[in-house]
C-alpha cells in the first residue's frame, strides 16, 4: 500500500487545562487529553470529574465517526443561556481512539478559549496523500461518464491501494417521481456493478429504517462496526448478512453534495484485521472530491430525468442539446392527438379535492400510457386536456405508420377508460381529436419563463375536432387529412369503417372541414 500520513493520536497534557465560556469555567483538569487527527484542529478532552455536571443536560443527539464511534451529547445550561449540543463523549470508542473513552470535549460555541499550563507544542500531524487512489482521482476519475463506471473504477483503485474490500455500495438519492434513488453495488466476486432502483416505499421499509443508510442520509456522520467482535453499538441486519459472507469490518460514509444532502457509501472488508486507520483515512480524505464527481454525474442524470418527466423525452433532449432561446424552433409535420376530460368543471365542484385529483391522475395515466407505448410524446397537460404529437420523418411511409400508431393509442385509451369509473359506475368520459399537419415546434413565452411546445393552425384544428366529440356522441374524431394518411385499410366497405359526421366550421379556422368517426 502506498504511504500516506493519516493518523489519530492522543497524548496526556502535562499540566492544568481550563476551559472557559467568557469568564465562566466549564472544565478544569490536570488529566486532560489532546487528540490529534490529520488535518483537523487539536481537540482537548476532559475527564468527567473535571466538569460540573449540574450544567450538563443530556441530549438525544448522536453522531457517528468511522474512527471514533458513536458520540452522545449534552446541552450546557450556562448562567446566561443554554448551548444546544455543546459537549460530546465517545463512551465506547473504536480502537483507533480508545484512549478518549469516557472523556468529554466541547464545541467552539461552548468553550471560547482555553488556558494551558505548559502550552502543548503545535501539531505537526498534517500528513499527505500519495496513493494509486489519489493519483487516479486527480488524473482520471473526472473523465468517467457514468456513475456505474465511477463506482467500478473506485473499487479497483481501493483494492490496488491495498484496501481489502469485497463489497462496495453507493446509493444516490434522486429527483424522480417513481424511484427514491439509484443503488450501485460492486462485489469482488463478480467484478460487476449491479444497479437497482428502489421506490419511495423504501423510506418506510424496516430494512432501511434499521440500517446505517438512514443514519448517514440524515447527516449524522459515518458508521463503523468491526464484525469480528461482539457488537456493542450496532446490530443492523445488513451487518449480520455480511458477517455470514465472511465480512470482518463494515463502514458507511457520507458523500456530501453541495446542496447539503448526504448519500451513503458503504464498504465491507474481509481482511482478518478489517480496515486500518490508514485505509479509512485514505477514503475519508478523498470523499470531498469523489462527492463532487458523483454530484456532477447525478446532476446530469437528474436533469435528464426532470426534462423527460416534465417535457417528454424528445423535447427534453432538444432542450438539453441547447434549444433554449425564445423563438428558436422548427417547422415539423406531425400527427396531433388532443384529448379532453368530460364534465371536469362539474366534477371539480362535486367531488372532494383528493378524489378529484385522483381522478385526474387516473385520466392522465389512461391517456399517457398508450401514447408513449406507440411512440408518441405528451407535450402538455392543459388543465384536464392532453396535447401529444407523433413527429413524422421524411420517410414517405411514415405518415401512414404514425397515423396508425396515433389511432391505436386513441383506441386503447378509450378501451381503458373504465379507470375513470368508481366501483364500476362511470364518473365521466373523455374525447379524442386526431389531425395531421405542420406545426411550429419550439420555445415560446416570456424572457424568464419559456414553454417548449407546438403551435399553429393544425394544433387548433385538433383541439376543435375533439370538442365535437361531446355534441356528436363520438369518442374519437379525426380530420380528413388524418383519414387520408391512414390509407386504404380504413374504407367505407371495410370492417374498420370510417364514417363522416358532417362538414364543420370552427372558430378561428377559415375553411370548412369534414370530420370522421370510427363506425
Amino acid at each position: 500500500m502506498a504511504e500516506h500520513g493519516y493518523r489519530i493520536e492522543t497524548a496526556n497534557h502535562k499540566g492544568e487545562v481550563v476551559a472557559y465560556n467568557g469568564d465562566f469555567v466549564i472544565a478544569q483538569s490536570r488529566n486532560a487529553l489532546i487528540l490529534r487527527e490529520t488535518r483537523l484542529p487539536d481537540l482537548t478532552y476532559f475527564p468527567k470529574d473535571a466538569i460540573d455536571f449540574s450544567i450538563m443536560v443530556p441530549s438525544d443527539r448522536r453522531t457517528f465517526c468511522p474512527f471514533k464511534g458513536t458520540a452522545s451529547y449534552w446541552h450546557l445550561d450556562l448562567p446566561d443561556r443554554r448551548i444546544e449540543n455543546g459537549a460530546w463523549c465517545y463512551e465506547t470508542p473504536l480502537k483507533e481512539s480508545r484512549d478518549i473513552g469516557g472523556y468529554v470535549a466541547f464545541t467552539g460555541e461552548a468553550v471560547d478559549h482555553y488556558t494551558y499550563e505548559n502550552l502543548p507544542p503545535a501539531s505537526s500531524n498534517d500528513g499527505h496523500i500519495n496513493s494509486a487512489l489519489s493519483d487516479w482521482i486527480l488524473r482520471e476519475a473526472g473523465y468517467c461518464t457514468t456513475r456505474e463506471q465511477l463506482v467500478k473504477l473506485l473499487a479497483h483503485k481501493l483494492v490496488e491501494d491495498g484496501v481489502s474490500i469485497f463489497r462496495l455500495s453507493i446509493t444516490i438519492w434522486s429527483l424522480h417521481p417513481e424511484i427514491a434513488g439509484m443503488n450501485y453495488l460492486w462485489s469482488s466476486e463478480s467484478d460487476e456493478v449491479v444497479i437497482s432502483e428502489p421506490s419511495h416505499d423504501l423510506f418506510s421499509d424496516e430494512r432501511y429504517l434499521n440500517s446505517p443508510m438512514r443514519l448517514v442520509t440524515q447527516g449524522l456522520g459515518g458508521v463503523r462496526q468491526p464484525l469480528t467482535v461482539e457488537a456493542t453499538e450496532f446490530e443492523f441486519p445488513i451487518m449480520d448478512e455480511l458477517k455470514a459472507q465472511g465480512a470482518t469490518d463494515y463502514v458507511a460514509m457520507p458523500l456530501r453534495f453541495s446542496d447539503g444532502q448526504s448519500h451513503p457509501l458503504t464498504l465491507a472488508s474481509d481482511h482478518p484485521r478489517g480496515f486500518t486507520t490508514e485505509n479509512l483515512g485514505l477514503i475519508f480524505e478523498c470523499m470531498g472530491v469523489l462527492s463532487r464527481y458523483f454530484e456532477v454525474l447525478t446532476l446530469r442524470a437528474n436533469t435528464v430525468t426532470l426534462l423527460d418527466t416534465y417535457l417528454g423525452k424528445r423535447t427534453g433532449q432538444k432542450v438539453l442539446q441547447g434549444d433554449i432561446r425564445r423563438g428558436q424552433g422548427e417547422t415539423i409535420e406531425a400527427v396531433i392527438l388532443f384529448s379532453d376530460l368530460r364534465n371536469s368543471s362539474r366534477l371539480a365542484e362535486e367531488l372532494p379535492r383528493t378524489e378529484y385529483l385522483e381522478l385526474l391522475n387516473r385520466y392522465f395515466e389512461t391517456v399517457l400510457g398508450p401514447i408513449t407505448e406507440n411512440g408518441g410524446e405528451v407535450l402538455k397537460f392543459i388543465g384536464d386536456a392532453v396535447l401529444a404529437i407523433f413527429p413524422l420523418s421524411n420517410d414517405v411511409d411514415d405518415r401512414a405508420l404514425k397515423a396508425h400508431m396515433a389511432l391505436d393509442a386513441a383506441r386503447k385509451t378509450i378501451a381503458n377508460r373504465k379507470a375513470l369509473s368508481n366501483g364500476g359506475n362511470p364518473i365521466t368520459d373523455l374525447g379524442i381529436g386526431l389531425h395531421i399537419g405542420e406545426v411550429t415546434y419550439g420555445n415560446v413565452g416570456g424572457q424568464d419563463r419559456l414553454d417548449f411546445t407546438v403551435i399553429g393552425p393544425a394544433v387548433n384544428l385538433a383541439s376543435r375536432i375533439e370538442s365535437l366529440c361531446k355534441s356528436t356522441g363520438n369518442k374519437i374524431l379525426m380530420s380528413s387529412d388524418f383519414k387520408t394518411a391512414l390509407g386504404t385499410e380504413y374504407r367505407s366497405d371495410s370492417s374498420q369503417m370510417l364514417i363522416p359526421v358532417g362538414e364543420h366550421n370552427f372558430d378561428g379556422i377559415a375553411d370548412q372541414h369534414t370530420v370522421y368517426a370510427l363506425a
